[in-house]
């Protein structure tokens, strides 16, 4: 039924697209079968119009700006997807501005009282009704709280939550649509990235769960140097509005400014490179929209990242092959970068290796070495997922996010200092942390998380084994056998011998 009514809704879509000129860009794409590139040639000759866009990526920033909200959000988290866009589409993607006029003043006002249960001008010692800043998602208000504090007002837009659903139904139904049509696109695993979209949005338009997730990020950075979060009203947080401490400071990206004021760029570099890497490593927590809008730096040289609606989570063992990875590339160790591929059960059994690190090297290795103001990262990324795509490497969705993070933050670093190295900042880093991570400490820690998940599933394991015995009733068991027992025992033995070996 969903496929029926988002094929319903594809004509409108598909002509929005057409005439902005993206499904002949679309067409070129090398993983489409054949046949659907012929049938989108054939629908952008008819239908392109004269204002079509050359560059692809321009073409599709603009299809999907008048698509709405939830078009531009995922056009955002597409830009990570160069092995099944093509490394111009998803390049041009990077590009997509999140920007949509304000909603009216009045309408501001009365979210503030539905939330709040007074006038905003009760609520708060002065309120300014116009936006400092409107994205598809929600705006931000400057105001004044009774006690002085200057803070910024978070509104979500009227009606967004419905919007963005009925969105969302769409991209799940043309993700199976597009698996069913094309089963050999099945490992890009299309229809799990737009569940990892779907979880994301479901946290933007929660305005309660940003305010969690702040919070979670200020214990993280507590001791940390140069880097703080604001303060967060979670007392008057609510679905539909936030009250977060206003930040007077630079953006990251005014280099001319910043310089003005006496910051040391080096020093803001280094210390935004080096937060963002424990962000990743050490915590497995990171803020996933590191545009330089989101990242202001104080008087004193502090570093304050806001707007936590986006956040990345991965597990240990995710982390400790990234960090390995990193390290192995920084040293040009393209051997170990294809093992690590192979390790991970990311590589078939069939692909060799040698083959696999030389095409790697013949990528790869012309962009190391370089500054980061002289690298195509966009370019370069695209090359390495064409070849992903060529030895069918397994897409692991949970980086997804953290190719776009990565992105957002080499390019904030550029426009702050084109100068710097991000590969030399980052390699003690990555291998202090690494050796921090392996041996006996580690394994126990993983041992014990993973004895933790067997117990809570063993009440699970033993339903269905009883509820076997009770359908098969001519099963006869002796009666003193202790079964729960002997299973426990056997899963903690497999699990202590997976540790040693």
């Amino acid at each position: 039924m969903a496929i029926l009514f988002a094929c319903l809704r594809l004509p409108a879509i598909g002509w929005r697209l057409g005439r902005a000129g993206v499904l002949g860009h679309i067409a070129r794409v090398d993983l489409i079968p054949s046949w659907m590139q012929r049938l989108l040639r054939f629908l952008n000759w008819m239908i392109a119009g004269r204002s079509a866009k050359q560059d692809a990526g321009q073409a599709l920033c603009s299809a999907l700006q008048d698509l709405g909200p939830a078009f531009i959000k995922f056009g955002q988290a597409l830009s990570t997807r160069s092995d099944l866009l093509g490394p111009d589409i998803a390049s041009g993607l990077v590009r997509l501005q999140d920007k949509l006029p304000a909603f009216s003043q009045a309408k501001v006002l009365e979210i503030i009282k539905q939330e709040t249960g007074q006038d905003a001008d009760s609520f708060f010692a002065s309120f300014d009704p116009v936006p400092v800043a409107a994205a598809s998602v929600a705006q931000v208000h400057r105001a004044t709280l009774p006690d002085g504090r200057d803070v910024a007002v978070k509104l979500l837009r009227p009606g967004i939550q419905k919007r963005m659903q009925r969105d969302i139904r769409f991209f799940y139904a043309m993700a199976q649509l597009v698996e069913f049509l094309a089963p050999d696109l099945r490992r890009l695993k299309i229809v799990h990235a737009v569940e990892q979209f779907r979880q994301l949005s479901d946290s933007e338009l929660d305005l309660r769960m940003e305010a969690a997730a702040g919070n979670k990020l200020a214990e993280n950075l507590k001791d940390d140097d140069g880097i703080r979060v604001p303060q967060i009203d979670v007392e008057h947080a609510t679905a539909n509005m936030l009250i977060i401490e206003w930040i007077a400071g630079l953006r990251i990206d005014d280099r001319e400014g910043l310089i003005a004021a006496g910051h040391d760029i080096s020093v803001l570099t280094e210390r935004a490179a080096q937060s963002f890497f424990m962000q990743v490593f050490r915590d497995g927590y990171f803020h996933a929209d590191m545009h330089p809008g989101n990242i202001f730096v104080t008087e004193d040289g502090t570093l304050v990242p806001i707007d936590f609606g986006i956040m990345g989570h991965l597990q240990i063992t995710d982390r400790i092959f990234l960090a390995e990875l990193l390290v192995a590339l920084i040293d040009r160790d393209y051997d170990q970068v294809a093992q690590l591929h192979s390790d991970a059960g990311m590589l078939a059994e069939d692909v060799p290796l040698e083959l696999f690190a030389q095409s790697l090297r013949a990528m790869v290795d012309p962009v190391l070495g370089k500054t980061l103001g002289d690298i195509e990262l966009g370019r370069a990324l695209g090359q390495i997922l064409q070849i992903s795509a060529r030895f069918e490497i397994t897409i692991q969705p949970q980086f997804n996010l953290l190719q776009k993070t990565m992105g957002m933050a080499e390019g904030v670093a550029r426009e702050l200092n084109p100068d710097a190295n991000m590969w030399v900042l980052a390699r003690p880093l990555a291998a202090d942390w690494i050796k921090g991570q392996t041996g006996l400490r580690l394994q126990l820690e993983q041992f014990f998380t993973d004895l933790t998940k067997l117990r809570r599933g063993l009440p699970r394991i033993l339903e269905r084994f009883e509820r076997e015995l009770h359908e098969k009733p001519n099963i006869t068991l002796p009666k003193k056998t202790n079964y729960p027992l002997i299973i426990a025992v056997i899963a903690t033995i497999i699990a202590i011998t997976s540790y040693i070996h």
